[in-house]
């Protein structure tokens, strides 16, 4: 609709519009519809950007990130479909296959019909681009839980050993020689310290730190 009520008002309109006939009228109609879509795909390009940039920044809300994405390719996949039955449409207005459209005309439908091509391949790529940047995402959630799973892996493994002592010396047996000692407390804090520090060093020594 304001399409056909820029082009109603306008001088272009009534001196090469209707003036020249209905093929050519349907053409400026055709065109300028088509001109339209420019600035959506624009926008929904620089929308795409905006949320890949954004999948590589640490907090924020991923979940509402990850469901701006899906609606990003979502809406790729309706533009697509709503563009190739007008590709296919123009296709056949830019040739012989309907009469009523003079010979004269058909060159003007053949432009519009390159520009939903090339619309039609935009979408096909923002498509593309929008599962991509889904993959990388879910990509990245999972390498951010393996290495927070690795940490607590890491955490777990030092504190195995320290439990173990602990267990151990924590039994209510009666006849446990190092129970009597003086410096037994103290030993065990020793040992406990050497053992993380060992693992520590090992850890880091093979890079899992």
């Amino acid at each position: 609709r304001p399409v056909i009520d820029q082009l109603w008002k306008s001088e272009y309109h009534q001196e090469r519009g209707l003036a020249r006939g209905p093929a050519f009228l349907l053409y400026e109609l055709l065109n300028r519809q088509i001109d339209s879509y420019i600035p959506v795909l624009d926008r929904f390009e620089s929308r795409l950007e905006t949320l890949g940039d954004l999948i590589f920044k640490t907090g924020g809300n991923q979940n509402k990130i990850l469901n701006d994405m899906l609606t990003a390719k979502s809406s790729a996949l309706r533009l697509r479909r709503f563009l190739i039955p007008q590709r296919d449409l123009l296709d056949r207005l830019s040739w012989d296959d309907y009469s009523v459209i003079p010979p004269e005309a058909r060159i003007y439908f053949h432009d519009v019909y390159d520009h939903v091509v090339r619309l039609a391949d935009l979408s096909e790529s923002m498509r593309d681009l929008a599962s991509s940047t889904i993959e990388t995402h879910l990509a990245i959630a999972n390498n951010r839980m393996n290495e927070i799973m690795k940490v607590l892996t890491m955490i777990s493994t030092i504190f195995i050993p320290m439990s173990f002592l602990s267990s151990v010396y924590g039994m209510n047996f009666r006849f446990m020689p190092e129970l009597g000692w003086a410096w037994s407390y103290p030993l065990l804090w020793c040992i406990f310290l050497l053992i993380v520090s060992a693992m520590f060093w090992f850890f880091r020594r093979r890079g899992w730190l």
